[in-house]
């Protein structure tokens, strides 16, 4: 009987501990990054980490996917085991289709205009729609626009069929990429200089910032610069965690993330012209695409998406 009872007595701690609402120190606050060090996803994340961090509240910073891939730390901030993160909107459109809405080709011209859209009702309401997953979305931040990284040159819209295009791993991306008659391949960033090297890919849909940070010019010298999408991160808050904070810890935070989300924007803008001279100089040929063809392809895939979700053309609408 006394071991029965111990028996059911320990079960009943462990179902407790595991019940019990996620509790975390004051002083060890993680914020998750899937970029190294030098791209602005990984440094807003420092710097919003610097600003926020004091007495009570320490925030260390994680990049390159230290605490898991993109779907693990997605699972970690519903569940409290990770605080913060900055993901790849990309990666929230899996889940979400309104965020497609942030990938309708050549929607942008500029950066600025991709983070004027930030500040619109329906990019915060594909960010409240979070909450329902367990998450807080608290704002945006955006590296370049996107371009492509090749082996061999592109000169021509031609250049790119049956060329096999390391694609974020979503629907539009595939779908984009297809209308170009390419391959897409999805492939998660640990991948991509792997699968250059071995062949895998030929080409990589890529930003500035990626490039330059690991060295993707090395393998892929070829930089095309065709502009033909966004694409923003998202800043995150487990929602267990920040339902916890009180109102003025929160204004706090919401506060630094607006500071930060215009701190990056015109980070980028300066700083691309600076990123393209380092590349050139140590041996990236760049080159510009602003084909008609590029643009007719993208209106095909805008019109696909736009009725995937009604905020999807709310936005869209909201932004022209």
């Amino acid at each position: 009987m006394r071991i029965t009872e111990k028996l059911i007595g320990g079960a009943i701690a462990l179902f407790v501990a595991f019940s019990a609402p996620a509790t975390v120190s004051a002083d060890e606050l993680r914020f998750s990054t899937p970029t190294p060090p030098p791209h602005i996803f990984t440094r807003t994340a420092e710097r919003l980490a610097e600003a926020l961090s004091d007495d009570d509240n320490t925030i260390e910073v994680f990049p390159v996917n230290q605490l898991g891939n993109v779907p693990t730390v997605l699972s970690l901030l519903q569940s409290g085991g990770v605080e913060l993160a900055i993901v790849p909107v990309g990666d929230l459109a899996n889940r979400d289709p309104a965020f497609y809405g942030w990938f309708l080709p050549f929607q942008f011209e500029t950066l600025a205009e991709a983070g004027a859209a930030a500040n619109s009702e329906p990019a915060q309401e594909m960010l409240a729609r979070l909450d329902q997953q367990g998450i807080t979305g608290l704002g945006y931040v955006f590296p370049g626009q996107r371009h492509v990284l090749s082996k061999t040159p592109v000169t021509s819209v031609s250049d790119f069929e049956g060329l096999k295009v390391r694609a974020f791993p979503n629907d539009i991306f595939s779908a984009w990429w297809r209308e170009l008659d390419a391959a897409p391949t999805a492939l998660p960033l640990p991948e991509i200089m792997p699968s250059l090297v071995t062949g895998v890919i030929d080409a990589v849909d890529v930003d500035v910032d990626i490039v330059f940070g690991l060295s993707m010019h090395n393998q892929a010298p070829n930089l095309v610069l065709t502009n033909h999408m966004a694409f923003p991160g998202a800043v995150l808050a487990s929602k267990r965690w920040w339902d916890g904070l009180d109102e003025a810890t929160q204004e706090r935070f919401l506060e630094a993330v607006s500071e930060a989300q215009a701190w990056a924007i015109e980070t980028q803008t300066a700083g691309e012209a600076t990123l393209l001279e380092r590349l050139e100089a140590d041996g990236a040929s760049i080159s510009t695409l602003d084909a008609a063809e590029l643009r007719e392809a993208g209106a095909v895939v805008r019109d696909a998406f736009l009725e995937r979700d009604p905020l999807i053309g709310a936005f869209y609408e909201a932004n022209q």
